[in-house]
């Protein structure tokens, strides 16, 4: 197949434009960063594109939690989904999204493991935004004669950022000096009472609690499995108007997890009670299973000894 990847320079992108190469696919790589240079705003370029397509797979987005990039965030995920949508009813392309298990949410779920029925009820402008962008496509759905699937994603993240201060992700999310620098952004200057004591200059790991002393749980899936995922959902006939959620099998606990960080790497770790509760949930990859064969193939271990691994080579 033609397959267009948008947000094709990010960590996903560059996996699935690998791997849909060595299975055959002939792949087109879009994303605002050179050499593509085409932001989602450009509806036209967008079409020009996705011209001949079978496929597209919509990775493309915007994420933050900060309010002064809420503007951004509307512009690209819900008018940007729009424009790529357009384009690919146009072209006559199955359409991928990429959205977020953020739609949910996941941080005060209704019940538990979380699954596609879960109602949607976003508390960030992220999530909403990507709320809106599975409203949109639906629309293009019902009224343009789009298919499409949508797939939910759980966190993910590729091996070696775990240990590796500098990730987006895991840096705030594991690193004391880091955090300290998400929340001082934010302006949480409870959360800023808590972690500033502990810092004392060196880096360190934080386990995170909620302010209860329940610790933070979430399931940290692998780039590569999870790029399987979506490769199944682009290939796949049958899947039109599905939402399939793809997450991590199993949920860790933080007071499992970055003490066996901190053993793999040899840092120190303190223990944080936050403000608030707890960020603590479990997904279901039960109708990935039944409806892509979706595994996992790299868990939680292994991620965290090729983590290590990756530190000791930097």
């Amino acid at each position: 197949m033609k397959i267009v990847v948008t947000g094709a320079a990010g960590r996903l992108g560059r996996t699935l434009l690998a791997r849909l190469s060595e299975r055959g696919h002939q792949t087109v790589g879009i994303d605002q960063v050179p050499p593509a240079n085409l932001p989602l705003s450009d509806r036209d370029g967008l079409i020009a594109a996705c011209a001949g397509a079978d496929t597209v797979i919509h990775l493309a987005a915007r994420m933050s939690w900060r309010r002064e990039d809420d503007a951004g965030l509307f512009e690209a995920n819900v008018l940007g989904s729009a424009n790529v949508a357009e384009a690919a009813a146009l072209a006559g392309a199955k359409l991928v999204l990429a959205s977020t298990g953020e739609v949910y949410p996941e941080g005060r779920p209704v019940y538990q493991p979380l699954d596609e029925d879960h109602p949607r009820a976003p508390t960030s402008a992220y999530g909403l935004t990507k709320k809106l962008a599975e409203d949109t496509v639906d629309f293009y759905r019902r009224t343009r004669g789009l298919e499409a699937v949508v797939l939910r994603f759980s966190h993910f993240q590729d091996a070696a950022e775990l240990l590796d201060e500098r990730s987006f992700f895991s840096g705030p999310r594991f690193f004391l000096r880091q955090k300290i620098e998400q929340q001082r952004g934010f302006g949480n200057t409870a959360a800023l009472a808590a972690l500033e004591p502990h810092d004392d200059g060196t880096t360190k790991l934080v386990l995170s609690r909620g302010e209860d002393g329940t610790p933070f749980r979430m399931g940290i899936l692998d780039t590569r499995d999870l790029a399987s995922g979506v490769i199944a959902a682009a290939e796949l006939p049958g899947l039109d108007g599905e939402v399939i959620g793809l997450g991590a099998d199993d949920s860790v606990d933080f007071d499992h997890l970055v003490p066996e960080l901190a053993r793999h790497s040899g840092l120190s770790f303190v223990d944080v009670k936050l403000p608030g509760p707890a960020v603590h949930y479990t997904t279901s990859n039960e109708r990935a299973r039944k409806l892509l064969g979706f595994t996992v193939e790299h868990p939680i271990g292994q991620m965290i000894e090729e983590a290590a691994a990756a530190r000791r080579a930097r």
